[in-house]
């Protein structure tokens, strides 16, 4: 079911026809004690080790306003945009299909996605809606803080894009074994794809899937030439080397950082604000595993990665003219998707695990978290209604989808699009797990595995198609 929405006609923002920009810093970092989400042991946060952030980023052309926010965090319940969306269309009256807010994916941050990461909710059926806890109304509020502040730091500015390309860091991290070998999965199943396999193995074929090694931004510069933002997109999964217990942005943070640092914009009033958005990376690390071993103390990779991006994109950025004139537009639909339900049999299989006592030997190491998934994913609604948005820059297009989108799926959307230059920007407007292809599910491995993935075989190909249909909407 589709309710395609034309969005480029937002309530009048200046006077004038001239392209104006602002950006802003909010401050997200939960309490210490808070559970660190992203892997299947939630330690405690025991030290801050650098700020998370709510980074936000409004752009005008004269009638349209777009938003942009990027949030330090492994993914973001739709609610909680929602609420951050309602209170900023209140402050400053720019509807809410105009704000394209997502998650980087970092793995050293709390959950924003309420008690319960499994629990799944329909929106358009009544009581479909979670209420938020304490850090998800704290992180709506902040986000909502960040964008009014943007808002009224609107100038008169010249916007440019570009494409740099960084091939180095990019792996594709799922492998087919060779001859039709299986190894067996957590429900008992055999795949013939395997997630993160490790080095020295001989039964390893060919990577499941390809990689981008394209990396994307949008300069933002005053009418003057001072530095206001930078908004770079990189199809890569988060880098880690963090200690546990430790808060950290991962490399997305030190590569704000260090934009800043290369383009001199330090110390400015307002702030320059870098910002890296996560594109289609769900099957992609930065692990080498056939390469030459490499050891990294803490931090040491995201911070060699980061300084590998950001040089890369201020050097084709100093070749790039910055103009004072763009069109923007907005589209977004929602669609409804099937979930995947367990069946009867597979619940019972869930629920004998689990009742199993723990010195059973398990068939996978992960066979009693995905039982416990397995019994989850039984309560969940029949269908979800996903946002999807498209935004235009001139001739570039941006795609915004709500999954762990597989890099192939995002080079389709590339290809496909009737844009000059287009990139995708994934865990947007909400986030509903891994997105594999249904070649891919014919495959198996982690990112198919339900409660991995959560909705209907042939979504990403729904997906896309939907999108090109908003990208028609703005062309």
């Amino acid at each position: 079911m589709l309710g395609f929405f034309l969005a480029s006609a937002a309530p009048a923002a200046s006077d004038g026809g001239g392209f104006r920009a602002g950006a802003a810093l909010s401050n997200i970092t939960p309490q210490l004690g808070e559970g660190i989400v992203g892997n299947f042991e939630i330690p405690p946060a025991t030290y801050v080790h650098d700020q998370l952030h709510a980074r936000c980023l409004v752009l005008e052309d004269g009638p349209t306003r777009l938003v942009f926010v990027v949030v330090d965090n492994v993914s973001v319940n739709r609610e909680v945009y929602d609420e951050a969306k309602r209170q900023i269309q209140a402050a400053t009256g720019i509807p809410a299909s105009h704000m394209l807010m997502s998650a980087t994916h970092t793995h050293s941050a709390t959950s924003a996605r309420g008690p319960n990461a499994m629990k799944m909710r329909n929106p358009a059926e009544k009581g479909g809606r979670s209420p938020l806890d304490d850090y998800q109304s704290f992180l709506a509020r902040r986000i909502a803080d960040g964008v009014q502040v943007a808002v009224r730091n609107l100038v008169p500015a010249r916007i440019a894009w570009g494409t740099g390309q960084l091939p180095q860091h990019v792996f594709n991290r799922r492998w087919v074994l060779k001859d039709g070998k299986t190894v067996i999965n957590p429900f008992g199943e055999q795949d013939r794809a395997i997630m993160n396999p490790g080095r020295g193995r001989t039964d390893l074929e060919r990577p499941a899937g390809p990689v981008n090694p394209e990396a994307y931004f949008v300069s933002i510069e005053s009418a003057s030439g001072r530095p206001i933002a930078l908004l770079a997109n990189y199809w890569l999964h988060y880098v880690g080397g963090v200690p546990i217990g430790h808060l950290s942005a991962d490399y997305f943070g030190v590569f704000a950082d260090r934009v800043q640092q290369l383009l001199g914009a330090d110390r400015q009033d307002p702030p320059f604000v870098g910002i890296l958005a996560n594109g289609p990376c769900g099957d992609v690390n930065n692990i080498d595993i056939v390469g030459p071993v490499q050891k990294h103390a803490a931090y040491e990779k995201m911070r060699l990665v980061a300084d590998d991006l950001a040089r890369e994109v201020v050097r084709v950025r100093a070749g790039l003219t910055h103009r004072d004139r763009v069109v923007l537009k907005a589209a977004q639909t929602e669609l409804e998707l099937r979930t995947r339900r367990p069946s009867p049999e597979l619940v019972e299989r869930a629920r004998k695990i689990l009742a199993r006592p723990p010195t059973v030997s398990p068939i996978h190491r992960l066979e009693k978290a995905y039982a416990e998934r397995t019994v989850s994913a039984a309560e969940w609604p029949e269908s979800l209604r996903v946002v999807l948005q498209t935004f235009r820059i001139g001739d570039l297009g941006i795609a915004a989808v709500p999954f762990e989108m597989f890099t192939e799926s995002g080079l389709e959307i590339k290809a496909r699009s009737p844009f000059k230059d287009t990139f995708t920007i994934e865990l947007a407007n909400g986030g509903y797990g891994y997105l594999p292809t249904p070649e891919q599910h014919d495959l198996g491995g982690y990112e198919t595995w339900l409660g991995t993935n959560r909705v209907e075989r042939e979504a990403s190909r729904k997906i896309v198609t939907t999108l090109m249909g908003l990208f028609e909407q703005v062309k």
